[in-house]
């Protein structure tokens, strides 16, 4: 299996998804708050024998429903394009504005849905929107605006906790999946740029900082569509890493490399125009046990450490030298299931790499499609 572009649709599946779990999440925090209220004016015995407790109810589901997806799609498809690429200030005012405009959205359809309900008049009736007026004009209806902003903030800041960590790492951080080290399989790719030192010194600090953000960008979708977590960046360098089940299905691994590849050539012409380099990078690939686990106390992470982080970094130094934009070791090769005719693998030899004693059996390919 072969992949010849990064497809959209991934990406769309990506954020649908997101706002999906988005919406699950906030209809049970829209139940709770029902159920709390309700439960505190029975606590109080108030009388609410007026009102139909299952119609509140069904209200409640229908504000995280409406909530998730408004709300949701704001997030997932609008708010976190402005954070990346718009002036802050602007950013957060314009986000605030269209909070307020979403927030109406949802609270006048399910003010209208329950009012309507519970009086049983049409919700065209002129009391129905009287009550509706009279209910947004006093002091609940804030306590309501300003719980549910804080619901929008606290989401953001979840999803971009996560994406800072990578797909799949936050989660095992709330877990606690990394609180004692384990022993782990894994996959390491280490990528990095060629000739990143000459591009450095002729683009200038700023110019190289915005190349280093395109290539990485391009470079991240195709390794979340192969399965990939990024481990690192170290400097120009992306460390990434996968469970060996997950390197191994279609090659994934290799998949990986040759659709970042792929990626830069499309967008040549991109890079040419704004930077006047073409990129190109150089990986090499290992596998073996690592020991992973939480790290640090006042900035915690996940680490991994053990032989095979150091091996594959030597790996890929011996590109240069070789000549070839990959190598991998014998001990990976012997995992994967290439696929037929998508790879054409070349045995390079044993090789001495710096700090081993023992030489390593190292492979490059080629792929059909390039």
């Amino acid at each position: 299996m072969s992949f010849t572009y990064f497809p959209t649709s991934y990406k769309l599946k990506s954020q649908i998804l997101k706002v999906f779990w988005i919406t699950v999440a906030w209809t049970f925090i829209s139940l709770f708050q029902f159920f709390n209220i309700y439960a505190n004016l029975r606590s109080l015995n108030v009388d609410i024998s007026h009102i139909d407790p299952m119609i509140a109810f069904k209200g409640s589901i229908l504000v995280g429903i409406l909530a998730g997806i408004f709300g949701g799609s704001g997030i997932v498809f609008i708010w976190e394009k402005w954070l990346r690429t718009e002036p802050y200030g602007w950013t957060i005012i314009s986000i605030i504005l269209s909070y307020f405009v979403i927030y109406l959205m949802v609270d006048i359809p399910t003010t209208l849905y329950v009012t309507s309900n519970q009086l049983d008049l049409p919700v065209f009736s002129a009391k129905i929107w009287e009550i509706i007026i009279a209910e947004h004009a006093n002091f609940d209806q804030l306590q309501s605006f300003i719980f549910w902003l804080i619901v929008v903030i606290g989401t953001h800041i979840i999803l971009l906790v996560n994406d800072k960590y990578g797909p799949g790492m936050f989660r095992a951080f709330l877990l606690g999946k990394y609180f004692h080290p384990k022993r782990e399989e894994r996959v390491f790719m280490f990528l990095d740029l060629r000739s990143s030192t000459t591009i450095a010194e002729k683009l200038g600090e700023e110019r190289y900082f915005h190349f280093l953000k395109d290539i990485y960008r391009d470079a991240t979708k195709s390794i979340l569509l192969t399965k990939g977590e990024i481990y690192q960046y170290v400097g120009d360098e992306i460390v990434i890493s996968w469970p060996t089940l997950k390197a191994t299905e279609n090659a994934n691994c290799l998949n990986c490399f040759f659709d970042i590849k792929r990626k830069l050539i499309d967008n040549n012409k991109y890079y040419q125009e704004t930077y006047n380099v073409i990129p190109e990078f150089k990986a090499g690939l290992h596998y073996g046990y690592v020991m992973a686990g939480e790290i640090g106390v006042i900035k915690r992470d996940i680490a991994f450490s053990g032989d095979v982080l150091n091996t594959t970094a030597r790996i890929q130094s011996k590109c240069n030298e070789l000549g070839v934009d990959i190598l991998f070791s014998k001990y990976l090769l012997t995992k994967l299931n290439l696929p037929d005719q998508s790879y054409q693998s070349r045995n390079i030899g044993e090789i001495h790499l710096r700090g081993k004693e023992q030489k390593v059996e190292l492979y490059t390919c080629l792929s059909e499609s390039i």
